[in-house]
């Protein structure tokens, strides 16, 4: 009710919920059958966006802070200023207590730390951080929806995992060679199972990484396209598309968080370029992304 849905919807989704039967079947063996009123059905499409109802006010109470949700997993982003945690710390037992209130419990064994300082002196004066009166592991690297972030924004590790993953997965091609698969079929294993690996992300990590990493994920393309016998894209010739895409994706949406990055000069013509002091921001997404609509045509880049 408190999100303005219809009463007869909100009323359907309790009677759904409510006085579910469920029972465990192994083999011929099937066990008494159980009633269960808590959590939503397992595998069930409307299970996630229950959840993500159920937690809407789930929100950061600071402008420093962040709250990031993906299902049932949460992270808690804070920006350190003047060497003051407090807005960061409170936000933590925020969340704890907002956990408590709506009968959920933080797994603090499965709660990581990580800290980006990139101070020359004291980036290692940080206090543990507790949640209740157990101290959360602090970490050098966690991988996050995928991605594989250290604690120096740099990206080996993450490209280091990609490659080992893709190399696997070149075994099942060339299987697919030695069975006489059609040409067709082998590309179309090749973007659903090793292409989506290593641009997963793409975005994200790719402007960053350096010229190495990018020749170690070339090799695997290049290994591909022998085995299927065909030339691929070029690791490097998919950024520029993905990137105009994401960012005409970004320029058509008012409302999106990076929107107000994308400022027109007076002419109309070209965008003002994001002021960077350090390479690591200059090589990001968002700078490059702009350095990139600079480079097209007018027609092209507007």
């Amino acid at each position: 009710h408190q999100l303005g849905l219809n009463s007869s919807l909100c009323n359907w989704i309790v009677d759904f919920l409510t006085n579910r039967r469920q029972s465990v079947r192994v083999g011929k063996n099937t066990s008494s059958t159980l009633v269960v009123n808590t959590g939503a059905p397992q595998g069930c499409v409307l299970s996630p966006l229950l959840y993500t109802l159920f937690t809407h006010d789930c929100i950061s109470s600071c402008a420093s802070n962040l709250i990031v949700k993906f299902a049932d997993d949460t992270t808690v982003l804070g920006l350190i200023s003047n060497n003051d945690e407090t807005n960061y710390r409170t936000e933590v037992q925020q969340l704890e207590s907002w956990c408590h209130d709506n009968n959920l419990v933080l797994n603090t064994k499965k709660t990581k730390e990580i800290i980006v300082d990139f101070r020359k002196r004291g980036h290692n004066n940080h206090l543990p951080l507790f949640i209740g009166s157990e101290a959360v592991e602090r970490v050098s690297s966690f991988k996050f929806l995928g991605v594989t972030v250290t604690e120096d924004l740099s990206w080996g590790n993450h490209i280091t995992s990609v490659i080992r993953k893709a190399q696997q997965r070149l075994y099942y091609l060339r299987r697919l060679r030695s069975a006489h698969i059609p040409r067709s079929l082998m590309l179309n294993f090749y973007n659903c199972a090793i292409s989506s690996v290593l641009t997963y992300g793409f975005l994200v990590w790719f402007p960053s990484c350096t010229k190495a990493d990018q020749q170690a994920l070339q090799r695997v393309v290049k290994e591909a396209g022998r085995i299927i016998g065909t030339s691929l894209p070029e690791i490097s010739n998919i950024f520029p598309t993905r990137c105009l895409r994401r960012v005409h994706s970004i320029l058509r949406d008012q409302h999106h968080p990076a929107r107000h990055l994308f400022h027109l000069l007076p002419s109309g013509r070209r965008y003002r370029s994001i002021q960077a002091r350090t390479s690591r921001l200059a090589n990001s997404l968002y700078p490059q992304a702009v350095r990139l609509l600079n480079s097209l045509p007018p027609s092209h880049g507007q």
